[in-house]
């Protein structure tokens, strides 16, 4: 038999190493579902609450657009910012 042929290095892991989001992913789309009373507070809560800067939670959230675990672990907070961000894009 021979090796697969995606060992090479930054080649897709299969599906059964990476089975679900990490407890910071789990954070982010939580605070994505929430509503937020004014501005500043979101931010506050990204920084406070997750330890990390806006912009890294934005390229966190970004990412996790496109991540099938995400879609699997909350289809409608991920659908609903998929067509907010195809929106955006279309406006561009």
């Amino acid at each position: 038999m021979t090796a697969p042929e995606n060992d090479s290095p930054g080649a897709e892991s299969p599906d059964t190493t990476q089975p679900g989001l990490s407890e910071r992913e789990r954070a982010v789309l939580a605070v994505e579902r929430r509503s937020w009373p004014g501005p500043g507070a979101k931010e506050r809560e990204i920084r406070e609450g997750l330890g990390i800067s806006p912009t890294r939670y934005y390229q966190l959230l970004n990412a996790l657009l496109d991540d099938r675990r995400a879609l699997e672990e909350d289809p409608v907070t991920i659908n609903r910012l998929r067509r907010v961000r195809e929106a955006r894009r279309g406006r561009r």
